[in-house]
């Protein structure tokens, strides 16, 4: 071995020692400190938790709207750093997938079936049926105990209100996810028509059903875009999957028939009747399938989704959508990205031969989607005192407060010379990726703001940020929706299952047998008077015994209110 060699050796020696050296140093060190944060108690002090707690989620993402600052992701964010800064909870989020073709229910759903880690909180909109297969899987807790100790009295309020909201959530008398408070009529749609079209031929508000269809036939064959190619239409929808839904919706076609499609109506006898085999649902399959006939609606309807179906509306190639009274803050403005000097407008609904009108109104109680708690979470309680300070503080700030313009300036508003900037085009909304979709709500306190303000000008914080963000167009929409309220036009879907039985084992199958059969009407694949063998197969079906058995939970659930 020569001398260059052995100084090699003695070299490596002498790096190795230190290296142990240093490492059982650190060992030593880290021995002797106390527990670190992540095994100290947390304690809720002063309106947070010291140290800080993690939340886990999943999420759903939308492709369309949601939007991050660069550098921000899902767990590091405007938002998040406010939620660590302010209460003490940091999130950690393990899946994101799109919200396209129900993603978030499937990947949920096999995650459970796998035994993969589930989070801390479920934020879930989606059907009842998933919802009742995510109680049952036994995974979250019952929240009744909780909601009792830590909701707060803004949450407690609106409970008392409106006690129907705890109805899906429901099961062998035990509550089982926290309902997230939504605006009140915020579900119920309006006609929103092309103002220039309606201008340009010199058309009138339609009254009815006949006038509606004089505006459609002018919009699909007299080229009302002036390009000289037949490529219109009267109407944009989807026929993909419901025909009561929130966006491009149908649900008023079938009520003016005095038979709002796809949901439990309380009828004059105080019992719940399922719309879409009432006579009056026969009318309007007739109805649809005229204008399918007459190319009023695309036949492409059939394999698109809400969005999907709504870019005819913002493409400019049809004239008429149906929708909520907040249709302008999205999609709508996306219109005169395509046609700079198009023009829309609310109009409400149309009324059928016997001069009945009829909307969806959604459920009995403002409530969209819920909240369920894992079973094994460390601090069930920590997304009620999460929620708690953003219905106090966020949902209508107060004067000189941290939200009175927005969340955060320089994302969902910006400021010029103290004045709020309307409609940038730049906002970022932190609610896309807080705990609880858009934040939270005080349900009557939007539309209420919304008629105020058509005569009014803005005096509140609140009152300021609708006037400053919400365009002309969607406050004269929310007074349609107002009169719908006051004429008796709204039809709420009083119940969405049952908690065993039929509702559970077969609702999905007779809503498929629903679909297959409208569809095939619509499209001509099956005549109309192919109704009344649909209504009776659905009654043997297992229809006559959902109904009892929905009638009978609805009425265990009034009488024992």
């Amino acid at each position: 071995m020569n001398k260059k060699t052995t100084a090699a050796i003695i070299v490596i020696l002498i790096a190795a020692a230190v290296l142990i050296y240093r490492y059982n140093s650190e060992l030593t060190i880290k021995d002797a400190e106390p527990a670190v944060s992540g095994n100290t108690e947390s304690v809720w002090s002063n309106g947070k938790y010291d140290p800080p707690i993690t939340i886990t989620r999943i999420m759903k993402h939308n492709t369309y709207s949601t939007k991050f600052r660069e550098g921000e992701d899902w767990d590091h964010n405007i938002f998040s750093r406010w939620l660590e800064g302010s209460l003490g909870m940091k999130v950690r989020t393990l899946w994101v997938v799109s919200e396209e073709n129900d993603a978030f229910s499937k990947k949920l759903m096999l995650s459970i079936t796998r035994g993969e880690e589930l989070p801390d909180i479920v934020a879930f909109r989606g059907s009842y049926d998933t919802l009742v297969q995510l109680i049952d899987s036994g995974h979250f807790m019952p929240v009744d105990e909780l909601f009792d100790e830590y909701a707060g009295d803004i949450w407690k309020e609106v409970a008392a209100q409106y006690p129907s909201m705890w109805i899906s959530v429901t099961r062998n008398g035990n509550r089982y996810a926290l309902p997230l408070l939504e605006y009140s009529m915020n579900t119920e749609p309006v006609l929103w028509i092309r103002q220039d079209w309606m201008e340009k031929f010199n058309l009138k508000a339609p009254e009815t059903m006949e006038d509606l269809e004089a505006i459609m036939e002018v919009f699909t064959n007299e080229d009302p875009d002036g390009n000289g190619i037949d490529d219109t239409y009267g109407m944009a929808v989807t026929l993909r999957a419901s025909l009561n839904t929130w966006m491009t919706d149908l649900s008023w076609v079938f009520g003016a028939y005095g038979a709002v499609n796809s949901q439990w109506n309380l009828n004059a006898e105080g019992e719940l009747a399922y719309g879409s085999i009432q006579p009056g649902a026969k009318q309007a399959l007739a109805q649809l399938n005229r204008w399918m006939e007459k190319g009023y609606i695309a036949r492409e309807s059939s394999t698109w989704d809400e969005v999907k179906a709504s870019e005819l509306f913002t493409s400019g190639k049809a004239g008429i959508i149906a929708g909520p009274h907040w249709m302008p803050d999205w999609p709508l403005f996306k219109l005169q990205d395509s046609v700079p000097e198009a023009k829309y407008k609310a109009y409400a609904v149309p009324a059928g031969p016997d001069g009945v009108r009829g909307v969806r109104a959604g459920g009995p109680a403002p409530v969209n989607g819920v909240v369920l708690i894992n079973k094994d979470s460390k601090h069930p309680e920590a997304f009620l005192r999460y929620y708690n300070y953003l219905l106090e503080h966020y949902a209508n700030p107060s004067e000189g407060s941290s939200f009175e313009y927005g969340f955060a300036e320089g994302y969902d508003y910006l400021l010029d010379d103290g004045e709020l900037v309307k409609n940038n085009p730049d906002f970022v909304s932190p609610m896309d990726y807080s705990l609880s979709y858009e934040g939270a709500r005080i349900p009557d306190l939007m539309i209420n703001t919304l008629v105020k303000l058509s005569s009014k000008p803005p005096e509140t914080p609140f009152e300021r940020q609708v006037y400053w963000k919400r365009s002309l167009e969607e406050i004269e929409a929310a007074s349609i929706v107002m009169d719908y309220e006051r004429q008796g036009v709204r039809h709420v879907n009083w119940f969405e299952g049952s908690e065993s039985g039929t509702a559970k084992s077969r609702s999905e199958l007779l809503f498929q047998m629903e679909r297959e059969a409208f569809t095939k009407m619509i499209y001509g694949q099956l005549p109309v008077e192919a109704f009344d063998e649909f209504v009776a197969q659905w009654r043997s079906g297992g229809g006559d015994q959902m109904t009892a058995e929905v009638n009978e939970v609805f009425k265990q659930f009034h009488e024992g209110r």
